[in-house]
């Protein structure tokens, strides 16, 4: 008789929505993560007045350059896994279970702080906006209206906030375009000047500052891969959608940049963006548009902030639910609602966490755009982009291991080429960390928050190993998706050559 092979745990609880999502709504949930009202208004306004560097438009289509070479390997490996875990999932297949592990217990501080941080954001602007219509409301108070708005759409259908974040994002992208064209329209000197496309200016000691900030402005675009589970045919929804994200934002970006220089002539954009900061636009078009298109512009900037929130609650919430149904959570985190599919404890936990962060700020009484935004978005984006480097060297791991899936430039070129910018990009980050938090030059956060990223990961690490020795079945689940089956990881031997089946959630060798 032949002998009976044993069967694998069934550790998958339940499974979130599928087929919900088309291209149009992923590339929405991307770009809503990436918030490109917010930047252009917040961000380019501040790195023209803090650098003093004309060469912000370059700076920004340099980063979409960079962004995007990594998008090619980043989602050539999401055809052959579909896992909401993103980089947990990637990490885990490319560079084994240990390292997936460490990198889950960065994704989740760092997404989570995130998310809280630009509450900060959305509380000061609404509070602004409010008081300039003679109504009093502080941040804290705002900040509720917008916390319980996104917990509550975090726990229904993701294609319904799929269709907000469209609404939101087609208005804002409008008056984006709108803006930008009132700027380029009206000149300073009469002329139009293309002399901050000039990339000279970026071949100095700013070049790695203004970088590093206008990365910062990316954070976000790569949660689409988070998203695909719930997309319709995966392999080709989030590849596409996820390259849009990038282009998309890289090109408002810099086409506002350099709009703005055009409007105050290239000579005077520092000073203008030093004396106006997140104002700067608004004066720019306010004297050639109706006063009703900068009131609109004000309400999309807090939508804007507002869209990045649900995209980033979405991300924390599908992290953890991923967690949880591979066992490196708790089972109850694999979970989700019976009617709308979505991550319940995933969902509930990133809200309380939320909650109990403001809260604490709201009782100190800390200013909520530096104390709140500011530091809670920046940590938040040095662990994503500690990920985006290490899932850009788990690519070139994962190809090399299993040859034949995807071409020469998809699967070692570009993953290469991504791996040695954003190695140079994150060793900037890492050395100037202090003066991007503004803190003094003995400040400890200089280098505290990069060696607790190492000591979050380190644990994760020391997590895994307990996993592998105490709950073996869990551990060989970690990283395998939505099917149920075990796939060959660093551990094991690797796959036959030429194979194109995917992995993770569609099926695996033996």
């Amino acid at each position: 008789m032949a002998r009976k092979e044993p069967a694998e745990p069934d550790i998958i609880s339940s499974a979130l929505a599928r087929n919900r999502l088309g291209v149009p709504s992923v590339v929405f949930f991307g770009v809503a993560g990436a918030a490109p009202l917010t930047v252009i208004i917040g961000a380019i306004s501040a790195i023209y007045a803090i650098i003093g560097n004309t060469a912000v438009p370059v700076a920004y289509l340099v980063t979409a350059g960079i962004l995007s070479i990594f998008t090619v390997g980043f989602v050539a490996m999401s055809r052959h896994i579909v896992n909401s875990g993103a980089f947990y999932a990637y990490i885990s297949h490319g560079l084994g279970r240990l390292a997936g592990v460490g990198a889950a217990f960065v994704a989740l501080p760092a997404y989570a702080l995130m998310q809280i941080g630009l509450f900060g954001l959305f509380g000061s602007a609404a509070s602004d906006i409010l008081a300039a219509l003679g109504v009093k409301v502080g941040w804290f108070t705002c900040a509720l209206v917008a916390w319980a708005l996104v917990a509550l759409l975090g726990l229904l259908w993701v294609d319904l906030s799929g269709k907000v974040l469209a609404v939101l994002l087609i208005a804002e992208i409008s008056v984006v375009l709108i803006y930008d064209l009132v700027m380029i329209t009206h000149p300073a000197g009469g002329s139009v000047s293309f002399a901050t496309l000039n990339p000279a200016p970026l071949f100095t000691a700013d070049a790695g500052p203004m970088l590093v900030l206008a990365i910062a402005g990316f954070v976000g675009f790569e949660a689409t891969v988070v998203l695909s589970e719930e997309a319709k045919d995966p392999k080709r929804t989030i590849a596409r959608a996820t390259h849009l994200a990038v282009i998309l934002a890289g090109l408002l970006c810099g086409l506002s940049a350099w709009a703005m220089s055009v409007s105050t002539g290239p000579s005077q954009v520092v000073a203008a963006a030093q004396a106006n900061r997140t104002d700067m636009v608004f004066e720019l078009v306010a004297p050639h548009v109706p006063a009703i298109l900068v009131q609109v512009g004000y309400i999309l900037f807090m939508t804007s902030v507002f869209a990045a929130l649900l995209a980033f609650h979405a991300a924390v919430a599908r992290y953890q639910f991923a967690l949880g149904r591979e066992g490196v959570l708790p089972a109850a985190w694999g979970r989700t609602h019976p009617r709308t599919g979505a991550p319940l404890m995933g969902s509930i936990t990133q809200s309380v966490l939320a909650l109990a962060v403001l809260s604490a700020y709201a009782v100190a009484g800390l200013e909520p755009l530096f104390w709140v935004f500011a530091w809670l978005t920046t940590i938040g984006g040095l662990g994503v982009l500690l990920l985006m480097w290490a899932a850009s060297f788990a690519v070139l791991a994962f190809f090399v291991r299993h040859r034949g899936r995807e071409n020469v430039w998809r699967s070692q070129i570009a993953p290469m080429i991504a791996f040695l910018l954003l190695s140079a990009v994150l060793g900037i980050t890492i050395i100037g960390f202090g003066e991007i938090l503004q803190v003094s030059g003995d400040s400890p956060f200089q280098w505290l928050v990069p060696v607790l990223y190492l000591a979050v990961g380190a644990i994760g690490v020391g997590w895994a190993l307990v996993m592998r020795a105490a709950r073996p079945e869990a551990y060989a689940a970690i990283g395998r998706g939505v099917d149920g089956r075990t796939i060959s990881l660093p551990e094991g031997p690797p796959l036959t050559k030429g194979s194109h089946e995917p992995v993770g959630a569609r099926g695996y060798h033996y």
